[in-house]
């Protein structure tokens, strides 16, 4: 790049640097961005960018790969209903340990390396997620009754006491947090990291919570198009075409929890939402400090 074309990006991003000074960005980290060794350090180097131009960036990191593989070396076999992993007390206690205990200071030490200020959370800590036992309800036939699942200590979020992020972004310091959550009596709770990363943007309102994956964004056939069509990115959905496609089953999969996690957000009083592609490069720093932008805004 010439040196023209290096002024014009930093002119281009001039405007975004102050626009957005001052203000909470949710980041869920996930994906092949976790994994990636080159992802990864520019993944922190995004941080910290955004950190010194005025940002306050939130962390919030999924690690369901690392928890399969660690429940395979200790010989336990994972049972997954409906997509959702079953989490006895064993499984919590793995769960936790993985979260917590290695991928949560992997990516604090990451950050901390490359010259910033970053310090690990779990939903335990100043009681930040509270949660509500999560169960699955399976249609049995007409006029029978609905069948409930029990799924263990798998949750969702009930509260979010966003006083211990408040005292870090005071001190400076880069909030990551483990989606683990704590219940009424005191035990640990599963959760699925987008829908924690969701429901903080909206405690925190937000400017923006941004949703890294493995995908370009959200993909959908061309409206009219016949069964048989290519799925093509949809730059820019909002609230009521989200709701359309999770009810009439366009969307599948895990992008149903990062929808949700985005109408979450936006309810809460969160500016805009964003899946975006994390095997990009910089993804987050095209999303927001470009004109064009990256991926699948849904805005309210």
């Amino acid at each position: 790049m010439d040196s023209k074309a290096r002024a014009r990006v930093l002119i281009e991003a001039l405007p975004y640097f102050k626009k957005f000074a001052g203000k909470v960005v949710v980041i869920k980290y996930g994906g092949h961005a976790m994994v990636d060794e080159a992802l990864k350090e520019q993944f922190a180097l995004d941080i910290i960018l955004m950190k010194h131009v005025g940002i306050f960036p939130v962390i919030v990191h999924g690690g369901g790969p690392q928890i399969s593989q660690t429940m395979d070396r200790m010989g336990i076999k994972p049972t997954f209903i409906e997509g959702q992993r079953v989490t006895d007390a064993e499984t919590m206690n793995v769960v936790e340990m993985v979260l917590v205990g290695t991928v949560n200071k992997q990516i604090v030490g990451l950050i901390n390396q490359h010259g910033g200020r970053a310090v690990g959370l779990s939903g335990r800590d100043g009681d930040l997620i509270q949660a509500e036992q999560m169960k699955l309800y399976r249609y049995t036939g007409k006029d029978r009754p609905t069948e409930i699942i029990d799924i263990g200590r798998v949750g969702k979020v009930s509260k979010v006491n966003p006083g211990v992020l408040s005292a870090l972004d005071a001190r400076d310091f880069i909030p990551v947090i483990a989606p683990v959550g704590v219940g009424p009596d005191g035990q640990a709770f599963n959760i699925n990291a987008d829908l924690v990363a969701g429901a903080v943007a909206g405690e925190l309102q937000a400017e923006k919570l941004i949703l890294l994956t493995d995908v370009p964004g959200f993909m959908a056939p061309p409206e009219g198009a016949g069964p048989d069509a290519e799925p093509e990115l949809i730059p820019s959905m909002n609230r009521k075409d989200v709701e359309r496609v999770i009810e009439n089953g366009t969307a599948t999969g895990g992008m149903i929890p990062k929808l949700k996690a985005c109408l979450k957000a936006l309810n809460g009083g969160t500016g805009k939402a964003h899946i975006v592609d994390g095997r990009k490069e910089h993804a987050i720093l095209l999303e927001l400090f470009t004109d064009s932008g990256v991926g699948t805004e849904i805005v309210p």
